[in-house]
């Protein structure tokens, strides 16, 4: 039979996303909502691989397909054991080859309609970059800009809550984008996993509405956002939280606690200020973190260092930073942010930040 090769938009059109790949291939990135049934294992993979270099294509082939008959046998008797005869999979490996092909090959014997990734994972790749450069400088967005403290993620999350079109940048990449904004127990994701989230969003995004987004530094962390997106965001329309500095402390001591927890791993992080803030300010900070007085800590670090940084990097980033929008709070409660995001509509309803 012949069959017109599949494409990535055609993805909505099957029953079940199939990752051949490896656990390590699948958990670095994948498709968005594919299940993992790898043909090889990551040591399989590393096996088959050896065996190449060391001895060539047949030997490779011959190791290999014992490995991967194991395997096929075992999804079929596990993963696929109760799908009706009418299920439809596509399975993709990382370039459309023999690993999604041999898994093709069985699926089909069996009697159901599996078709193969034109291209794989790489042609997925390909698809994320170039939406991300296409609707990037299309887009509608919003930036939301304020000083360290000023809730800007909670009042993200409210807007999304509402209906709202948001894209959390900080979400996807698992930090909160400064300093000491490593989350506890959690890794970040990979640059690619990053991007495949973005582009997930933006596949769905209407253009014709508003989407929210906290204005960012090129960089979160170790993920770099992607450049197109950077250079939207700095030509965009501003929204400024102007939270009181009181506010902002009790926010900081509340989503930040658990900086508490290690004051060590604390003084270790704020070491790396000495260059610019000095040895005898950093030591006392880290006094303050190594016995968990995060109040005097968190409301210094507010007036010496976050605050002049953003007072001097929002106008150089933002070229619409003179006109932006300005909201202001004395409260960061939920309550408060729950104020903010109405606010933050109200402007959009009102025509007053159209740009």
């Amino acid at each position: 039979m012949n069959r017109s090769p599949v494409r990535v938009a055609d993805l909505p059109a099957f029953d079940t996303l199939i990752d051949a790949r490896s656990p390590a291939e699948f958990a670095l990135d994948h498709i968005p909502g594919a299940i993992n049934c790898p043909v090889l294992d990551d040591e399989e993979r590393r096996i088959v691989g050896t065996l190449y270099k060391q001895q060539g294509a047949f030997e490779a082939r011959r190791v290999g397909g014992a490995m991967v008959a194991a395997n096929l046998a075992k999804h079929l008797r596990e993963q696929f054991a109760d799908r009706p005869s009418n299920w439809k999979p596509l399975v993709y490996c990382w370039r459309g080859g023999m690993r999604s092909g041999s898994m093709v090959t069985w699926l089909r014997l069996v009697g159901w309609d599996a078709q193969q990734l034109s291209g794989g994972y790489k042609r997925f790749r390909h698809h994320v970059i170039e939406q991300i450069e296409a609707l990037s400088p299309r887009l509608p967005l919003r930036v939301l800009c304020g000083a360290t403290g000023s809730a800007k993620t909670r009042v993200l999350q409210a807007l999304a809550a509402r209906g709202a079109q948001t894209l959390d940048l900080e979400g996807f990449a698992r930090h909160k984008g400064s300093l000491l904004g490593a989350l506890p127990g959690t890794p970040q994701p990979s640059q690619k996993a990053f991007e495949t989230h973005i582009a997930q969003v933006l596949d769905g995004i209407d253009l014709d509405r508003p989407l929210y987004v906290e204005g960012e530094s090129p960089r979160i962390g170790r993920i770099a956002v992607p450049i197109p997106l950077v250079a939207r965001m700095r030509a965009s329309p501003c929204i400024e939280i102007a939270a009181t500095p009181e506010a902002r402390l009790a926010y900081l001591l509340r989503d930040y606690a658990y900086l508490g927890d290690d004051g060590e791993a604390l003084a270790t992080q704020l070491g790396f200020l000495k260059e610019l803030q000095g040895k005898d300010t950093v030591q006392r900070w880290q006094g303050w973190a190594r016995g968990r007085e995060l109040s005097p800590l968190f409301a210094e670090l507010m007036t010496l260092h976050y605050d002049p940084h953003y007072a001097r990097s929002q106008a150089q980033h933002f070229a619409s930073w003179a006109d932006r929008q300005r909201i202001e709070s004395d409260d960061l409660s939920e309550q408060g942010i729950e104020r903010l995001a109405d606010a933050i509509l109200a402007l959009e309803a009102t025509g007053g930040n159209k740009g």
